[in-house]
């Protein structure tokens, strides 16, 4: 059943022509028109890059969960329903709600042009205005220095995770360019949280935090982290060592699975370390790593109803990665001595490089099934196909993912377990988990 937001949001999305047109003034107008519910937040820690963003955002917010604290999170775009990118102190804001601060933001605006993500934005600093709260998770929509998030004067913090080569039309075609555009959410005397980077991109970053005076805390310079292989002291079976000029902790690793997760754990960790408005102990910060969730990066849904399907034994992977840093962050958690081969379940978007993301996954992966992502301006089936022969995966076309999954188990391993990751867009992973009646919480 439709909601009423969703004919609203779908009015809102004809506001203006384009999808994407990067401007900060459309939202400075709206903002005006709402009487300036932005600046009379709580404190803000504001997030951007291109891979770990909302990984980094999920650990903020469960460690400061963990210190009793009341969160609200603004994160996109949503899985399955609009309501996923606004949490209100905890919770995500109810249809009711989510109803009226709409309407509102639609009737301050009136006819003028504005975006879809920038009407949207404006409502969820309603929405965060409107209900108590003692911090605020900002994660950005698309680059930094002009996207609607970035219209905070005085963050608590601000936070770049790992960038690489994403969204090249709108944030430009090299590295240090695309770092730039990040870098925009730099702010005078404010923490700049820097992950790990190519050194091109940290260059860029660091001449833009000079530029506006910010102060920026680099990782394996300001701070750092490492995997222990060794036994515990502390008794965590699987663990890792955080550690910056305050000290060291040593933490269990991320409930949520990969490797890559250590690295946007330590990020939040440091985006904690360097404030001095909240009080962290070390107990929340262990509990955060265990507690985190962020659906559809490595999800687990064999539970769910498409991986009951499968023989006992079975693995069925959710991802939305879409670029290649994705893929090699996906090969370092898949590719472990001893499992079973991996069969690829992809779709992706038309604008982005499917073969960069699939190169990494080549060497352990047995067969790709390509689909189309229905409703979607994506790559056609056909063309992630040959694109997945091109870097030496072979592939075949299939009309859906459950077709898919019935022909990886009934022809491909009927007799014996399978590993199977769907992936290559946040859409299809949404679409996937709708399907598979596993909604966000």
């Amino acid at each position: 059943m439709t909601a009423a937001s969703d004919k609203v949001l779908e009015r809102l999305g004809r506001l203006h022509p384009k999808i994407i047109d990067l401007s900060l003034g459309r939202m400075q107008r709206l903002m005006a028109a709402l009487g300036h519910p932005e600046r009379q937040l709580p404190p803000v820690i504001h997030v951007a890059g291109t891979n770990g963003k909302g990984s980094t955002t999920a650990f903020l917010r469960a460690i400061l969960e963990e210190c009793g604290l009341r969160v609200h999170v603004y994160t996109s775009p949503h899985l399955v329903r609009f309501a996923e990118r606004v949490r209100l102190a905890g919770k995500l804001i109810e249809e009711d709600h989510l109803l009226d601060i709409l309407l509102q933001c639609e009737k301050a605006n009136g006819p003028e042009p504005i975006t879809y993500f920038e009407i949207t934005t404006a409502a969820a600093f309603l929405a965060f205005h409107e209900t108590p709260a003692d911090i605020v998770l900002l994660e950005v929509g698309l680059g930094g220095r002009l996207d609607a998030t970035n219209i905070i004067d005085q963050p608590l913090s601000t936070v770049i995770t790992p960038v690489s080569m994403d969204h090249e039309a709108f944030l430009g075609n090299d590295i240090a360019h695309i770092a730039h555009e990040k870098a925009g959410i730099a702010k005078a005397n404010t923490p700049l949280i820097i992950g790990p980077q190519d050194n091109a991109a940290r260059l860029a970053i660091l001449t833009q935090a000079e530029k506006v005076s910010a102060r920026p805390y680099q990782a394996k310079l300001d701070w750092f982290y490492h995997r222990d292989r060794a036994d515990s002291p502390t008794g965590y079976a699987d663990h890792f060592s955080y550690g910056d000029a305050y000290g060291m902790m040593e933490l269990p690793c991320p409930a949520l699975p990969g490797e890559h997760q250590i690295i946007n754990a330590a990020t939040a960790i440091a985006s904690l370390r360097h404030q001095n408005h909240f009080n962290i102990t070390q107990s929340a910060y262990a509990d955060g790593m265990l507690n985190a969730q962020w659906p559809a990066r490595l999800q687990n849904i064999t539970a769910g109803r498409l991986g009951q399907q499968l023989p006992q034994g079975s693995e069925l992977w959710l991802d939305g990665g879409h670029n290649p840093a994705a893929g090699q962050a996906i090969a370092m958690a898949l590719n472990t001595p001893g499992q079973e081969p991996l069969y690829l379940i992809c779709g992706m978007m038309a604008n982005k490089d499917c073969g960069g993301f699939l190169k990494p996954l080549q060497s352990f992966s047995k067969k790709l099934f390509a689909i189309n992502i229905d409703g979607e301006d994506s790559h056609p089936a056909a063309r992630i196909m040959a694109m997945a022969e091109e870097v030496g995966i072979m592939s075949t076309t299939t009309t859906s993912v459950e077709q898919a999954i019935n022909t990886i188990y009934q022809q491909e391993s009927p007799s014996r377990p399978v590993r199977i990751l769907i992936c290559g867009s946040l859409y299809l992973a949404g679409q996937v988990l709708r399907e598979s009646n596993l909604p966000p919480t």
